[in-house]
């Protein structure tokens, strides 16, 4: 079954083709590199083998070989995906066994106040409501999408940043920075009314954006890995644990 077209690759590759040429602070993608660095030096192992998955073409292949890297990372980049599940089992599979794979994307709550913002003023002008930000998955679902792909050990975390802006047009000049301005396959093609955008601008005060990365972990199966207990094998109470007296629900203190 073929998944839904989403996104423009082409025009998406020119987005971040630009990114790349224009002078701009790429703050988020910096932050996401720094996170991912760390969590690379906690595992406390020499990768020897790595590839980065930060584009991927019309097809949506990952390169390499099947079970030839240590680690896989990818920065920014697989929010933007038709197939966010097949290229996650594709990852997993290009993992030696007992490889790690690190990514991060955009998802949650990510610019919502522009999407709000967008559809609000579409609204009062033209009655309807057109494809102007992209959709992000939840945390929780990406968590599943790990499973589901075959990764040992998943693990989905979200870190969230609020930038207040002086004006729509500095969030904008920021997005371009990233690449992330609208390449949806159904975006319009057409230069954003006048009306439309007095619309936008009176709708969108204070100018905030959130930015929500989630970051993903897992790794590839093998037998030397950490196995959850099944149900019912554990030794030790919780109450024991945490050092506390356990109650029943229904007991009374005081």
């Amino acid at each position: 079954m073929t998944a839904p077209r989403i996104f423009d690759s082409a025009a998406l590759a020119r987005r971040r083709a630009r990114a790349g040429r224009i002078a701009g602070d790429r703050f988020l993608a910096r932050e996401a590199e720094e996170n991912l660095s760390l969590r690379i030096a906690a595992a406390n192992r020499r990768f020897e083998s790595v590839l980065r998955v930060d584009a991927l073409d019309a097809d949506e292949t990952v390169p390499g070989e099947d079970a030839s890297f240590d680690l896989v990372t990818s920065t920014l980049s697989l929010h933007a995906v038709d197939d966010l599940p097949g290229a996650l089992v594709q990852i997993r599979r290009k993992l030696k066994p007992d490889g790690l794979f690190l990514g991060a994307l955009f998802g949650g709550e990510t610019l919502n106040e522009l999407r709000d913002a967008f559809a609000t003023a579409e609204i009062e002008t033209v009655g309807g409501v057109s494809p102007r930000v992209a959709p992000f998955a939840d945390v929780r679902d990406l968590g599943n999408l790990l499973q589901r792909a075959g990764f040992a050990l998943p693990v989905a975390d979200l870190e969230r940043t609020t930038v207040n802006y002086r004006d729509f047009f500095s969030l904008l000049r920021d997005l371009r920075a990233h690449g992330e301005t609208n390449a949806l396959a159904q975006r319009s093609r057409k230069f954003l009314p006048r009306r439309m955008l007095a619309a936008l601008l009176a709708s969108y005060r204070p100018v905030r954006a959130t930015f929500d990365i989630v970051y993903l972990t897992g790794w590839a199966p093998h037998e030397s890995q950490q196995k959850p207990l099944k149900p019912g094998s554990a030794t030790m109470r919780l109450a024991d644990a945490l050092g506390t007296t356990e109650r029943s629900a229904g007991e009374k203190t005081g």
